[in-house]
């Protein structure tokens, strides 16, 4: 039982070392009807094919899925496919893992469930993280990529859609503590932009909005589908109880 105890401790103190390694800034709040929005979703999946998969793979995707957002088989073979892919192939990287792992540190984690495993992340849930997340890339010269992210500190990953958001620094002021002047806190104060990208502010959170619902439909192709037939369920299960309970009152009606 002892050994148990710590090992428990144990796991909740990684778990928040985990979370404390990265920002404590409050989540933007993802907007959920993109994950009923077909046009969306199919959006998503051409900036995750474009952007995402040349690091990071899908390896429990096949792109034949996607003939669940309404997209024929020729559709996404000429529209998101590489030449060496077949439609019934699942999402690889393009990027060999060696050389991820010596430009980048560590090799990029496959993004199949990532919305799912990030469900945990800060007060918001999955989509909200990633929706913050890739709306807050910064940058910043001390780092060896160049850029840094509020959400997660010290991020490995470069800032892929620079070119679509443009260059943002951040304006962050130094306040010491009175008690101890060793001790330094950083305010965030906002953002300034250098250099503009090839889309405005409202239409790059549009994109990554695009992009989190296809990640958070990935990561649950069958969601929207086990929602509906849930509703079902819980109308038969009302019907069900009702019947059983005047069919209950029925047989012990003559009982004394």
């Amino acid at each position: 039982m002892k050994n148990f105890l710590l090992s428990l401790l144990m796991a909740l103190g990684f778990v928040a070392g985990a979370a404390a390694s990265e920002g404590g800034i409050p989540l933007d709040r993802f907007p959920n009807e993109k994950l009923s929005d077909v046009a969306s979703l199919q959006h998503g999946a051409k900036l995750f094919v474009n952007y995402c998969l040349n690091c990071h793979s899908a390896a429990f995707m096949r792109y034949n899925r996607m003939r669940d957002l309404d997209l024929t088989e020729d559709q996404i073979k000429k529209n998101l496919l590489f030449t060496s892919d077949k439609v019934g192939d699942v999402m690889k990287a393009s990027l060999d893992p060696r050389q991820a792992k010596e430009w980048f540190g560590s090799v990029p984690p496959d993004l199949s469930v990532i919305a799912r495993s990030r469900a945990g992340a800060g007060s918001g849930t999955g989509p909200d993280y990633l929706y913050t997340y890739l709306r807050s890339y910064y940058r910043d010269d001390t780092k060896a990529t160049g850029w840094n992210n509020l959400v997660f500190p010290n991020v490995a990953m470069p800032h892929v859609l620079w070119q679509l958001q443009g260059i943002r620094g951040a304006k962050v002021q130094e306040v010491k503590d009175p008690h101890d002047p060793t001790k330094v806190e950083h305010r965030f104060l906002g953002y300034e932009q250098i250099t503009p990208g090839t889309l405005t502010t409202q239409q790059y959170d549009e994109s990554i909005a695009d992009l989190v619902a296809y990640l958070t439909w990935m990561s649950e192709p069958a969601q929207a589908q086990r929602v509906r037939l849930g509703v079902w369920v819980l109308i038969f299960l009302a019907l069900f109880t009702l019947i059983a309970w005047r069919l209950n009152a029925a047989y012990w009606k003559d009982v004394k």
